[in-house]
């Protein structure tokens, strides 16, 4: 048995294993990057400016809050857009101002009732079947 035959082939073992394991930290990278490309393709930039109206989502955890119930609180006022995503709201209820996290709000389009209700009669409507 010839060592230095055996010595170098397992300095070859080795070689090809680190190669395969740059490779694989290659591929890592690579799909970290397309995957980060594409969530941040799908992330829709929130705009707001002073006046709009916008909702507050409450994060607090209640005992029962309710399954069907809403998180998103009444409607406030934008007072005013800072830096780094913060926002400023002004709450016509108590007219308390106070800052929150731009992530917190989402618009607020109102609630439009519809304006007029068509009803129409059926003078002689089928009632099921007649034997």
């Amino acid at each position: 048995m010839d060592f230095t035959k055996a010595g170098v082939a397992r300095k070859l073992q080795l070689e090809e294993l680190e190669c395969l394991r740059n490779e694989a930290y290659e591929n890592a990278r690579i799909y970290k990057k397309k995957t980060k490309a594409f969530h941040d393709h799908h992330i829709q930039k929130k705009n707001f400016q002073e006046g709009d109206e916008v909702l507050l989502y409450n994060l607090r955890l209640r005992f029962m809050p309710g399954k069907l119930r809403s998180r998103w609180e009444r409607p406030f006022k934008v007072n005013e857009v800072k830096p780094y995503g913060v926002v400023e709201l002004f709450d016509p209820r108590s007219d308390a101002t106070f800052k929150v996290n731009g992530h917190r709000v989402k618009k607020y389009h109102g609630y439009k009732s519809p304006k007029e209700l068509e009803v129409f009669l059926l003078a002689n409507a089928p009632r099921g079947r007649e034997a």
